[in-house]
């Protein structure tokens, strides 16, 4: 079995999801990103796991399901918050954010045989979930560019230079932008981000 992480921002309104604004207000991007990060924790909740683990920037709220550990982010840049996340681990471990509220159960019942991992690309060209079999984060991950069109990429060529077996999971759109918020939605109908969207005004982004 493996321990699901999931790295996240407390949802304050000016903190989080701030490419969504405009045309949503920081209170309402605030309020699509604890939607999302909702759906996402009660998607893990119902994976399999031998622990669930939220590594979180902030304070937990009432959003948080039963069943997770919550541990603080440590300092440093994306790059060193993952790795720490990782290290934490004492085994086979695969990480997730808060932006895809349409990720399921399925998707997340990873398997990680020795000397693998896995890897969910995004469109965008970075990636929705990294697994590890047997996690050695700061080699793997530090100083990997993060947020930027190639960081599937590099990070997809430091497994294989790392002697790794890259399995890949199905590609995942994350939520950044309106047209990626309506999108999102749309795959996931009946969750509380689509309904939290739904409850926002303006709308249908050009």
């Amino acid at each position: 079995m493996t321990t699901l992480l999931v790295i996240a921002k407390e949802p304050r309104a000016g903190r989080v999801k701030t490419r969504l604004t405009p045309p949503f207000t920081p209170a309402q991007a605030a309020a699509l990103a604890e939607a999302s990060l909702a759906d996402t924790l009660h998607t893990v909740a119902a994976a399999p796991a031998t622990r669930r683990v939220l590594v979180l920037d902030g304070a937990p709220g009432p959003w948080l399901p039963s069943g997770f550990d919550v541990v603080p982010q440590c300092a440093g840049g994306l790059d060193e918050r993952l790795a720490a996340a990782f290290a934490a681990c004492a085994g086979p471990a695969l990480l997730i954010g808060m932006d895809t509220p349409q990720v399921t159960p399925a998707l997340l019942d990873v398997r990680l045989a020795p000397g693998e991992a896995v890897l969910g690309p995004a469109p965008d060209g970075g990636f929705w979930a990294l697994g590890l079999a047997s996690p050695a984060p700061a080699a793997l991950l530090h100083g990997v560019p993060m947020s930027t069109a190639t960081t599937g990429a590099v990070l997809r060529a430091r497994l294989l230079a790392a002697g790794l077996r890259v399995r890949d999971l199905p590609p995942l759109r994350d939520v950044d932008t309106a047209a990626d918020a309506h999108a999102v939605a749309g795959e996931a109908p009946r969750s509380r981000f689509a309904a939290r969207l739904a409850s926002c005004a303006p709308a249908v982004p050009a």
